[in-house]
């Protein structure tokens, strides 16, 4: 019996691909539905999942993370959809560690990630480690000997892939929010709408870990201004919103699953938030939509 479905959005990036669902097929303890949105697909992505009997959505052109999300959500088999970068390399038991976590729960109102590795970029709750940062400079041994030696504990303010979340709660927030398209800032937006439909279990299990490339594939996109879009959205930063929302980056912990800060810290945040705002506005980066 398959336990999730995998959705992978992927823009000409076989080489990484291959290598995200061997590991995929490699490591995982339970069999999972693996579906793939092929953007474009001239490097012969297209015609790799089909020979792989992979499930897939297409579009000619790039569409970005948030389209492909919601065109992979009508391919799904399971009750749990877990969104999977291309260019990450899942690790033994990362999903047998998540499904624990789901049959320890009394019902489907979480959001559960799993522990990224990468390379150089530090950040909450990520662990700094460099096993490569190309196909040809990985190193797939040495990684699978020393993956779990890394310290961490569980933590708050599950936000960026992999993550997991029951296929009930993604329909009700409505998936991916398309106006952020091609996807800047979509991650901390769709936790923001699951904050606001009720959903407080955000939890990240150090367990659970996968690698992460940075092959930095948003490099080759036109951005989005994903910044200014969720502070008019959501009448605060992304970075405020997590911190004092989801706690992001703290020990797990249930006591502050309920208990958003709030007070004199949280009207200071929001004060710098829309101060931020107008800067946006008088500079002309941004121009909100009235």
């Amino acid at each position: 019996m398959i336990k999730f479905s995998i959705l992978i959005p992927s823009w000409n990036n076989l080489a990484f691909l291959k290598c995200c669902v061997a590991s995929i097929r490699k490591n995982s303890t339970y069999d999972h539905q693996v579906i793939v949105h092929v953007n474009e697909g001239v490097d012969g992505t297209l015609d790799w999942v089909r020979e792989q009997g992979l499930d897939y959505t297409y579009s000619p052109q790039n569409v970005g993370v948030c389209i492909s999300m919601n065109m992979m959500r009508s391919k799904v088999k399971t009750d749990y959809i877990c969104f999977l970068n291309d260019d990450m390399y899942v690790l033994p038991h990362w999903d047998e560690v998540l499904v624990q976590e789901i049959a320890s729960l009394p019902d489907n109102r979480f959001f559960l990630s799993a522990t990224t590795i990468q390379p150089h970029t530090s950040g909450d709750s990520i662990i700094v480690a460099d096993y490569g940062d190309t196909i040809e400079s990985f190193r797939e041994e040495k990684l699978l000997q020393d993956f779990m030696q890394y310290p961490l504990n569980d933590w708050m303010g599950a936000t960026m892939p992999p993550n997991v979340v029951h296929r009930d709660i993604w329909d009700l927030v409505g998936g991916y929010s398309v106006e952020l398209s091609p996807g800047m800032y979509s991650d901390p937006d769709f936790t923001a709408k699951l904050w606001l439909c009720g959903i407080r279990y955000m939890k990240g299990l150090s367990a659970s870990r996968v690698y992460h490339f940075e092959t930095k594939s948003t490099g080759r996109v036109k951005k989005n201004m994903g910044q200014a879009q969720f502070l008019f959205k959501w009448g605060m930063t992304s970075s405020t919103f997590r911190r004092l929302y989801t706690y992001r980056g703290c020990d797990f912990s249930t006591a502050l699953l309920d208990h958003p800060v709030t007070g004199s810290k949280l009207k200071t945040q929001v004060l710098r938030s829309r101060l931020k705002a107008l800067w946006y506005v008088f500079r002309g980066i941004f121009r909100p939509i009235i």
